[in-house]
């Protein structure tokens, strides 16, 4: 009897550890995911701000800073005036040339959309150039590479047309979408190139491959040419083959520089500042780097 007894005791003792154990597993699991959370709220409150990148903060807002004060000078009167930009001087001498020679004047405006920069900025040129082909008469050819760039392009130019007071001259079908194909494009503009022999060639854009092969066309049938683009690369043959070329920054500083509205010049004077008073710091910073490694290197020897 007394053995039974020890043993059912032995049994009940057993069966409560059993529990208790799987009663200690359950809370472990619950309280595991309850840990990790709380470790990854602590983490993401202590990276709330990432000190790291203090340097890039500063930088922006000495950028931002430089870029107001120079829209607010400019809009007080102050001085805004930027260097001569030759590439642009020579719009007016390029459709002079091909009005006196009574040939066409040729704009491309890149091989990319309208949702590339590059092309933003070359249909700003295009609403100078075709306001003086407007003003001397002067017949301009717009083949596109994006139906969307084409009906910009025929928006600037008719926009133009206004401005100069002659809007009967302004012509739809001298601007057209010929494919969006890269080369095929290149194939169409040194045909016509060849035909119609432009007085004027003007490259405004994003340019790739092709930028030589429409360099050396309109250099081989006698046109002043000039190009403009943000395309490393090719930058070096317009340089080779075109009479001017409008050099990275200068292409996006076009819009302004042939308008003269105030708050655009003093927005790229403020950029300028900027951009001189950033590369002093890292100047200054690598300076004080060098020294602080040079001074551990001898007092630690």
């Amino acid at each position: 009897m007394r053995i039974r007894q020890a043993h059912a005791s032995a049994l009940r003792i057993a069966s409560l550890s059993a529990a208790s154990m799987c009663a200690a597993i359950a809370w472990a699991q619950d309280a595991a995911p309850a840990a990790v959370d709380g470790a990854v709220a602590a983490e993401a409150a202590k990276a709330w701000f990432d000190t790291g990148r203090l340097g890039l903060l500063l930088a922006v807002a000495v950028a931002s800073a430089c870029i107001i004060a120079g829209i607010v000078i400019a809009r007080l009167g102050g001085s805004v005036r930027i260097r001569r930009i030759a590439a642009l001087e020579a719009i007016d001498e390029a459709v002079g040339r091909a009005t006196e020679m009574g040939r066409p004047v040729l704009f491309v405006p890149g091989i990319q959309d309208m949702n590339d920069i590059q092309t933003v900025a070359g249909i700003t040129v295009l609403g100078r150039v075709a306001k003086t082909a407007a003003e001397y008469d002067a017949q301009l050819e717009v083949p596109t590479a994006r139906s969307l760039v084409m009906t910009a392009a025929r928006e600037t130019v008719q926009s133009a047309h206004y401005a100069a007071g002659r809007p009967e001259t302004y012509s739809e079908g001298r601007i057209n979408y010929i494919t969006d194909e890269q080369f095929g494009y290149v194939a169409y503009l040194s045909g016509k190139m060849v035909r119609d022999k432009p007085a004027a060639c003007f490259y405004m854009g994003a340019f790739y491959a092709e930028s030589l092969v429409l360099a050396e066309n309109g250099n081989a049938i006698g046109a002043i040419q000039v190009a403009g683009t943000a395309e490393p690369s090719q930058l070096p043959f317009f340089v080779a083959a075109c009479d001017y070329t409008l050099l990275g920054e200068e292409f996006f500083a076009a819009s302004a520089y042939l308008s003269g509205e105030r708050d655009q010049l003093g927005s790229i004077r403020g950029q300028d500042i900027g951009k001189l008073l950033v590369a002093a710091s890292i100047v200054v910073g690598c300076a004080m780097a060098t020294y602080a490694s040079i001074a551990l290197a001898f007092g630690g020897s």
